[in-house]
């Protein structure tokens, strides 16, 4: 069995990125950025107003006693530019508002009086004073976004900024995904005995969209290896990923394996950890397949530790390891397996974890209790009050 560390590094070594395509920046969130943005302009790309009040002379408001009394000459709102500021006046002004020329200062309306047609200054500005110069956010020229960014919406906002109606972005991974066993039913439909309702295909289906992947679901495979060959033969037609669950052990009606090595080549097979031992990588005519657990938890831990850095690098992005929480565990874990294990945790009100009680890779409510994996070494039981690693979901399903 393959080290969890060693399976990763083949699988990302093999994850290459996608192609790349143009959208518009209205369209282009949640994707990652080929080509770097550089602003053409200064942001903002004039000295403005920040405050609603009066732009004047700063050593006109400092020329006598105060209050001073200035006339007021002009009314500037945000996108009309004023006229040049005559001395010993004032301009009504407005947040975001160009600031005339000749205005050395703005003074706040909570600091001035309008009477009639002139203002009273009872507050002596500052040159500069409530003024946001010419690229005091981003300057003509630089780089404000570098290839491989995610565009959230701070990004999107910020490429808007620098006028960029269009973004260089990779591809969207499309991805197969297949269930394998008779077993399998769709809710909605009778349940015969024997039989269970197909929870991993809702599960990998909600995974996949989170990640931004188009998902084409190939739906329930029967237990048959040809059935199984012709599936992956459909999907490899059609996919830059295949995922399955299911089918990857070594049982008779376990047909994904042979499949694989029928249609393609099986390249790892079998981590040394628990839940999701018999996790499989290859490919199917040169497309990278994924072969999951058919456990509900082996196969939402697998996902989440070996799908989707794959994923997230082929969709463009460098850095794909989740952050890790050196945390209190509020519990004891005293019979260590001999693999490495991920087991299902939960922050809680005075800092630590408390732990799920059944930690098997069928109890699926684990997962949804849970907010984050504890990776324990192999070997290692767990005393109240250790510290142990833990990997948040929010990092996981990001």
């Amino acid at each position: 069995m393959l080290a969890v560390e060693e399976a990763l590094a083949r699988l990302l070594a093999q994850a290459q990125p996608l192609g790349q395509e143009d959208l518009p920046t209205l369209e282009a969130a949640g994707r990652v950025l080929a080509q770097p943005v550089r602003a053409a302009i200064d942001v903002p790309p004039m000295d403005n107003s920040q405050m609603d009040g009066y732009a004047l002379r700063a050593a006109d408001a400092a020329a006598g006693a105060l209050p001073v009394r200035l006339p007021v000459s002009q009314r500037i709102a945000a996108g009309h530019p004023g006229q040049p500021l005559a001395p010993q006046t004032a301009a009504r002004i407005f947040t975001g508002a160009p600031l005339p020329p000749g205005a050395d200062a703005v003074v706040m309306q909570e600091a001035a009086e309008a009477v009639g047609d002139d203002v009273l200054i009872r507050e002596a500005p500052q040159p500069g004073q409530w003024i946001r110069r010419a690229g005091i956010d981003v300057q003509a020229g630089a780089r404000v976004l570098a290839p491989g960014t995610r565009l959230g919406g701070p990004q999107l906002g910020l490429a808007a900024s620098v006028g960029c109606a269009q973004l260089t972005v990779y591809r969207r991974p499309r991805v197969a995904v297949f269930f394998t066993g008779d077993e399998l039913v769709m809710p909605g439909e009778p349940l015969p005995p024997g039989r269970i309702f197909n929870s991993n295909r809702f599960m990998l289906r909600g995974l996949l969209c989170a990640l931004g992947c188009e998902v084409v679901d190939l739906g329930i495979v029967p237990d048959s290896l040809a059935a199984t060959r012709a599936t992956f033969v459909r999907a490899a037609a059609d996919a830059d990923l295949i995922i399955t669950s299911g089918g990857v052990s070594v049982g008779e009606e376990d047909h994904v394996k042979p499949a694989v090595q029928a249609e393609g080549a099986l390249e790892l097979w079998q981590i040394a950890m628990k839940p999701g031992k018999p996790l499989a990588f290859g490919r199917v005519r040169a497309v990278p397949f994924i072969g999951l657990p058919g456990n509900p938890v082996s196969s939402f831990v697998t996902f989440l530790l070996f799908a989707r850095p794959f994923i997230l690098r082929r969709q463009g992005l460098e850095t794909v390891a989740p952050p890790r929480l050196r945390l209190r565990a509020d519990f004891d874990w005293p019979r260590a397996d001999k693999r490495r294990e991920f087991l299902r945790a939960r922050r809680n009100a005075q800092g630590g974890l408390d732990v799920f009680a059944n930690q098997n890779s069928a109890v699926l409510t684990s997962c949804v209790w849970a907010d984050a994996l504890i990776d324990q070494p192999a070997g290692r039981p767990i005393a109240r009050g250790d510290e142990v690693e833990a990997l948040l979901f929010a990092d996981l399903m990001a």
